[in-house]
């Protein structure tokens, strides 16, 4: 039951309601610096991790079936005023329903997401990012809107924690999985039981030094040779952008179409460099998949994978750069390295990416424009990208900050220094310059 809010007269300005987020203090910290600003703040729970990690009275829970999610949420956006619509992801199926339901109602949405541009860089977009981006298309119109825009301060380095990330996550999930019982609609948005990736991690956490001596001494031998070679690397299997804005399913799809091309159509002196997303939960052997890939085609040697490595050294040497819709393309174009997209991306531009088919790449890959590459990253910045990131106390710091301007606009100093500073007081941090 949803109750309270029909006083017109009483309600704010503006009612942001949040949904999901990550296992991250990010959106609690936001709330409440609305909160401070005076402006309206809602908060739906769908499991007991989001009840958690936002840990502000007056939330409501959805525990109904997700067929009544649309219901639900109509009536509580009537209710309760919202005007603007908070939430991480725009592929997860609540989001989905609950931005087409915002649409129809003349709510702004705000969507966050991982940085276009990594690091020092989170995405905060209006209606969707990725696929689903408002940004314009047209090389021309990209120039002249950068032309228009001063030069973008430089941003404050982020410094991620991944012990951090990963004990968030786990606190996260153990509350879901442990009392499920208390939201007994709720449906998981990705696609592997908790404790099943969890084992892959750990199996991949074994392997890691091994692995790491691997890659670096696959990356020792492609420059110290001078071989000519072309790099894919790999995204999730997990991730909405293979499963919503790619032709793919998976990422052994992705590496067997994109081997047999090679195969076919490179040259035949050329090698190809498959590399493991970072965050991979290592449920597939990837090592081994490549292997049989390699075998299937008559590839050989020629396919080399390597799980780990330094990114920008190995796409400096590259002749050319495959991706599906990953933000690697974003490096690869910005370092003047040929990139082709398989999938949809916002960088997939004439002038950026190679716009001819994955056989003609092989033998004549075209190089980005670096001056239009340079435009483009202006205007996706001042559209998109905010400095600050999840996980840390101080990136989320910065990262809050930067949101309220570009949502409700700059706070006077006072009122952003009382935040700020109770902000690392709450989180048992020291305060800066105390």
């Amino acid at each position: 039951m949803i109750d309270g809010g029909n006083d017109v007269r009483r309600r704010p300005q503006r009612t942001f309601l949040f949904l999901q987020g990550l296992a991250s203090p990010f959106f609690k910290r936001l709330g409440k610096a609305l909160k401070q600003q005076g402006y309206g703040v809602e908060r739906i729970n769908l499991n007991l991790g989001d009840r958690l990690f936002w840990g502000m009275p007056g939330s409501v829970d959805y525990r109904g079936r997700f067929e009544g999610w649309r219901g639900f949420l109509s009536a509580f956006m009537d209710t309760r005023g919202v005007t603007d619509l908070v939430l991480f992801g725009d592929g997860r199926p609540y989001h989905r329903v609950a931005i087409a339901t915002a649409q129809l109602r003349g709510v702004d949405v705000h969507v966050f997401e991982e940085g276009y541009f990594r690091p020092n860089w989170i995405t905060m977009e209006a209606g969707g990012v990725n696929g689903f981006s408002s940004l314009p298309r047209d090389p021309e119109t990209i120039r002249r809107l950068a032309a228009e825009l001063p030069d973008p301060p430089r941003p404050r380095p982020i410094q991620g924690s991944m012990p951090t990330r990963s004990l968030w996550d786990v606190v996260y999930n153990s509350a879901n999985m442990g009392f499920p019982y208390l939201y007994p609609g709720y449906r998981r948005y990705r696609p592997n039981h908790p404790l099943v990736e969890y084992a892959g991690w750990i199996g991949r956490l074994m392997r890691r030094k091994a692995e790491a001596r691997r890659a670096a001494a696959a990356q020792a031998a492609l420059t110290a040779n001078g071989q000519r070679y072309f790099m894919l690397p790999l995204q999730l299997d997990s991730d909405y952008q293979i499963r919503l804005h790619s032709p793919f399913s998976a990422m052994t799809e992705v590496v067997d179409f994109v081997a047999r091309s090679f195969a076919a159509h490179a040259a035949p002196d050329a090698h190809l460099v498959v590399k493991l997303h970072p965050l991979d939960n290592g449920l597939v052997n990837r090592r081994r998949a490549t292997h049989i890939t390699a075998q299937r085609t008559g590839l050989g040697d020629r396919l080399v994978y390597v799980d780990g490595g330094n990114n920008p050294r190995l796409i400096d040497g590259a002749s050319g750069v495959v991706v599906v819709n990953s933000t690697m393309g974003t490096l690869a174009i910005e370092r003047g390295r040929p990139t082709i997209a398989l999938g949809q991306a916002i960088y997939d531009l004439p002038g950026l990416t190679h716009q001819g088919s994955l056989e003609s790449f092989w033998r004549d890959p075209t190089p980005p424009d670096l001056e239009f590459a340079a435009a483009f990253r202006k205007v996706v910045a001042a559209r998109t990208q905010i400095n600050g990131g999840f996980y840390s106390r101080e990136a989320i710091e910065i990262a809050v900050a930067n949101a309220m301007a570009r949502l409700v606009g700059p706070a006077p100093a006072v009122s952003l220094a009382w935040t700020s500073e109770n902000a690392f007081r709450e989180a048992g941090a020291p305060v800066p310059g105390e």
